[in-house]
């Protein structure tokens, strides 16, 4: 199962790539109400925002990948593996975004790191 680590990190890169790029194209457009007419306003700016689109693309790209991933190895070898994308995108909302990463994330981050070392290790 180790011989597809390569495999199960390009997913989680990917999945973290898409996460990046989409959080960029909404932070990009203007704010719009949790409503039905807000998002029907802001509809047009979301379809054809780039960054939204290529986060999309990149979205497919990972889910296609995961789905390799998963017609060769155990889900329970894989599936933590995703936890990954998490650790990666904290590290990418505090130190790219400036986002507050209290001593809680750290801990889950941390629970994370520690939950897929003991997966590879089996």
């Amino acid at each position: 199962m180790a011989k597809y680590i390569p495999l199960i990190l390009f997913t989680v890169f990917t999945n973290f790539g898409s996460q990046v790029l989409l959080k960029h194209g909404m932070t990009s457009i203007e704010k719009f109400e949790i409503s039905s007419e807000g998002l029907m306003k802001s509809a047009f700016d979301i379809i054809f925002n780039p960054f939204v689109i290529s986060g999309l693309l990149v979205m497919v790209v990972s889910m296609g990948s995961h789905l390799v991933v998963l017609s060769r190895v155990e889900i329970s070898y894989a599936y933590p593996f995703l936890g990954l994308s998490f650790v990666l995108t904290a590290l990418w909302g505090y130190f790219v975004l400036s986002e507050d990463v209290n001593v809680w994330r750290i801990l889950g981050v941390m629970l994370i790191c520690s939950g897929v070392a003991l997966v590879a290790k089996s």
